[in-house]
């Protein structure tokens, strides 16, 4: 695994013929939410949930999700989106920020629950497990498209990258940081946890089981997200002295912590 890490260079395009290009980003991104949907799927049948309001709700996640990662992305990218416009529409190439689609999952799930009349914190808790088992699949594509890898190391894991995505800063170095591969393992040990904690269970989800399976895959990933943010090089928004994709890892934070807590009371 190292040896392919530290001497494979790869290439953003899987296939390309004629006016066709399938790129490895896409692959990936379709690969983490078909394991994703297995895995809700699989959780919503032990708790007897209506397999078919899962496949309503993935559609309308999936939609929206990618909608508000790329709206995210555009937000804190505006000054070269707002001059290169045709890149906006290029999500192939990458540029989904996952703060920006959990954001928009979580006000999809909320309409969708008001109009089906279910479990808000039932339905969070089987779909978070499917959502970082996709989060880790899904961030192979960053390694292909060569970015938002880290600083410069001679860990024998590093990866090349190419000079012409390296920042000028580090325009003399060639192996960095395989951050992707960092928060894909990160990933993969939460969705084992928290489909552990919902496979335990009886029949029966109660609402203080799911909102503690919730809060852990918000807490988890966040912390894995801040800590991850110190040896990242793309740019991105300070505030405070943090990297903004930080500032909103605290914040999810605490709102984990404040779940937490009153589930105690549920």
């Amino acid at each position: 695994m190292f040896f392919l890490l530290h001497n494979f260079l790869p290439n953003p395009v899987l296939f390309h013929y004629g006016i066709i290009t399938i790129y490895w980003y896409g692959l990936f991104i379709v690969l983490g939410i078909i394991s994703a949907l297995i895995l809700i799927l699989s959780l919503a049948k032990k708790f007897d949930i209506d397999s078919e309001k899962i496949w309503d709700l993935s559609f309308y996640l999936v939609l929206f999700g990618i909608i508000g990662a790329r709206v995210y992305e555009i937000f804190l990218e505006w000054p070269y989106y707002s001059s290169h416009p045709t890149q906006i529409i290029k999500i192939w190439e990458g540029g989904l920020a996952i703060h920006g689609a959990l954001i928009a999952g979580a006000i999809t799930l909320f309409f969708f629950i008001k109009k089906n009349k279910l479990n808000f914190w039932q339905l969070m808790a089987i779909v978070t497990p499917g959502l970082a088992l996709g989060q880790a699949l899904g961030r192979f594509g960053n390694w292909f498209n060569q970015e938002l890898f880290g600083l410069p190391t001679n860990l024998p894991w590093g990866i090349p990258i190419a000079l012409e995505n390296r920042p000028l800063a580090f325009i003399n170095q060639e192996f960095f940081h395989p951050t992707f591969l960092y928060e894909s393992v990160g990933s993969l040990l939460i969705a084992i946890l928290l489909f552990t904690l919902l496979n335990r269970q009886k029949n029966n989800l109660t609402k203080k089981v799911a909102m503690r399976v919730g809060a852990c895959y918000l807490f988890l990933y966040s912390l894995l997200r801040f800590f991850l943010e110190f040896i990242k090089v793309d740019v991105t928004p300070i505030f405070l002295g943090l990297r903004w994709p930080q500032v909103i890892s605290l914040i999810i934070i605490v709102i984990a912590i404040i779940i937490y807590k009153k589930s105690s009371h549920a």
